[in-house]
Parts: C-alpha cells; structure tokens; sequence
C-alpha cells in the first residue's frame, strides 16, 4: 500500500496534494482545477480546496484560471519546466559572459521581495559570495532584484515598509529605492555598489520575455577594484538581451504546439 494511503485505504492529505502535482508532470505545465478534477478523480470540492493550500504554501503558483508548478520545488532541488527552459536558453551564454570575463555570474528571478537564483558560475578570480542555486536574497540589496523590480509595471511592485539594512550603502528609504528603480529603468542596467556585503559591486540587466514581461536578470560581481562596471555593464546587458531574443525565438516555435493541447 502506498504511504499516500492510511491503514484504512483512504487517501491522507498528503496523498491527495501530492497526485495534483503529479499531473504536472504529464502535462504542458499549466492546468485548471477541473482538469485536475478529471485526470486525479478527486472530489471537485477537495481538488479546489487542495489547490488553493498549494498555491498558500508556494507548490503551486495560480495563473488566471489556472495553476502552475511554484518556485518552492525548483527550491527544494526539483527542477520545473518552466525554469528548465530559461535555464536552458540562458546557459551557454551565461558560460561565455562567465569565461571572458572571469567574474561570477549568474541568473537569477524574482519571488515575492526576494531575488531565487537559478545559476551561479562561481570563478577563481571572483569573490566567495553567499549566494548559490536555489538561494534568496532580497530583492533591493540585489543588482537583481532592482533589475527586475525596475522593469515590471509599477503597480505590480510591492516594497515592504522596511527595508533590511546589509551595509552602510544598503538603500533603505522607499523612495529612495523608488527613485533607483526609474534610473535602473532608464539605464537599462542595475549597480549593486557594496549593497549587499561590503567590497562587493555587481551589475545586473534584465531578461524580457516574448510579451515585453520581465523574467529574470544576469548578473555579474566582483571585488572592488577588481571590476570595473562601467565597463562590464554593456558585457552583461548584451548577455541578457541575446538570452531575451532566444527566448523569443523558441516561443515562436513552442506556442503553436500549445495551444493544439
């Protein structure tokens, strides 16, 4: 007997989340609850309540009428479609940008006020940095996360009222952190200037989607003094808008298949 299963046969609540998100996995990674309904079997009313302390707790993500896998799996070591494919269409040039340049670099999208990295190419030049695949950071003290924050629609952009100081540069002021935003937005890139640990810069540039949707950033950092930004800045935006018209290009292909489903 499954351990999904009590003595008695009946399925525990675990085994009834745990048969949604095994839908996911035979699906093209986006499904309503009434196709839930139909592929688990479960009682409509157990399947709508299941999916709702799903998206709670970050399984899954709600998408209009719909749901998808949440970042916790990818967190927790299982990696999700949605993030296999950026990942995918963004590392081999993050490995070029990582290689001609010998400073970390990585990629890296946003949940909630925290930036989740995806990949970090760690160098031996680069400085030994907390951050790793799979780890958070906020988003304000992240060239990341100002990156993406500064491309999204400004009514989607929720800033805590307090902002977690890390070092004497940090930006802690909403607006402040506001005003970052614009000129991040008009640059087209973010600066990390020892926000985040002391003697550590970073620049970051943002990966846009097929729908002008910001994704996620490239990053790079390094020692103060050993990095100049002013100069690398134009490196890591063109990784970033080269992985941007990949994308668009696969999605060119991929979307007709789809919407055939």
């Amino acid at each position: 007997m499954s351990p999904a299963h009590r003595s008695t046969g009946e399925i525990t609540a675990v085994g009834r989340a745990a048969e949604i998100l095994r839908q996911f996995a035979h699906s093209s990674g986006v499904l309503s609850a009434s196709a839930l309904t139909q592929r688990t079997g479960l009682p409509k009313t157990t399947v709508y309540r299941m999916v709702a302390e799903l998206v709670r707790v970050g399984l899954l993500e709600r998408d209009g009428q719909d749901y998808r896998p949440g970042l916790l799996l990818f967190e927790i070591g299982e990696p999700l479609p949605q993030q296999r494919d950026l990942r995918e269409a963004s590392k081999r040039h993050l490995l070029t940008l990582h290689e001609a340049t010998r400073q970390n670099v990585g990629l890296a999208l946003l949940d909630g006020f925290d930036v989740v990295h995806l990949e970090v190419f760690r160098s031996a030049e680069g400085p030994r940095l907390p951050q790793h695949s799979g780890g958070r950071w906020p988003a304000h003290a992240s060239a990341s996360g100002k990156a993406i924050l500064a491309f999204m629609p400004a009514e989607q952009v929720v800033i805590p009222h307090v902002l977690q100081r890390f070092t004497s540069h940090t930006i802690v002021e909403i607006g402040a952190l506001r005003a970052e935003l614009r000129r991040v937005r008009r640059r087209g890139v973010a600066f990390d200037r020892q926000e985040a640990l002391n003697g550590i810069v970073g620049i970051a540039a943002p990966v846009i989607g097929p729908d002008e949707e910001v994704l996620a950033a490239v990053s790079m950092s390094g020692v103060v003094g050993r990095i100049d930004t002013a100069r690398m800045d134009a490196a890591v935006r063109t990784t970033a808008m080269t992985i941007s018209r990949d994308l668009e290009r696969a999605c060119s292909i991929v979307r007709p298949v789809l919407q055939r489903r």
